[in-house]
């Protein structure tokens, strides 16, 4: 599998983890490096670790999870989506007491967005590619791509405020609408 090849494959699953970080990007709360650094990394560690569980897993596994992954994806982003809203309806200091780049927040955005990456990871077993660079590459890019979207983000939600926290929210619904019809229509 050629370099280019690997990264189109690590930009396509980079692109609902750019959108993720774009929405939680406008909550403002993502402007430190720290912060910018831990959703970042924890988006590009597990878009590295999802296709090594799936290419480890095998067909037994996938078979299993393909009936329902979209479901999960999609209850997930429609959780911290449907509480991003609420907090941009809410008042300033009831708004950014929740940091998404923390405890629960991180760990289901970070499912979210790297679910699909098991089927990745299974596909690349099946063709009989080696799983390290490939997830090496998309770990790198999506955590790259991820704070590009933080970036982005940011200035947006410093520029419109509380209404941009609002957007964001749909964003993640928009996302998870995606993924539902994706599979549904499939």
């Amino acid at each position: 599998m050629s370099f280019l090849e690997v990264l189109l494959i690590a930009l396509s699953m980079a692109m609902d983890a750019f959108a993720v970080c774009l929405g939680v990007g406008t909550l403002r709360q993502t402007t430190g490096a720290r912060s910018t650094f831990r959703l970042s990394f924890h988006f590009g560690l597990f878009q590295f670790l999802m296709p090594i569980v799936g290419w480890f897993a095998g067909v037994t596994v996938v078979r299993f999870i393909a009936a329902y992954d979209h479901w999960v994806a999609f209850a997930l982003l429609a959780f911290v989506g449907a509480r991003m809203i609420r907090s941009g309806f809410g008042s300033s200091s009831e708004s950014h007491k929740n940091d998404p780049t923390r405890g629960w927040s991180l760990i289901l955005l970070s499912i979210a967005v790297s679910i699909d990456a098991l089927a990745i990871g299974l596909s690349l077993a099946i063709i009989g590619v080696t799983i390290w660079y490939p997830a090496v590459v998309i770990g790198v890019v999506t955590g790259l791509v991820s704070w590009l979207g933080l970036r982005l983000g940011n200035v947006l939600g410093e520029r419109f405020g509380k209404r941009m926290e609002i957007i964001g929210g749909a964003i993640l619904i928009l996302i998870w609408v995606r993924i539902v019809l994706a599979h549904l229509l499939a």
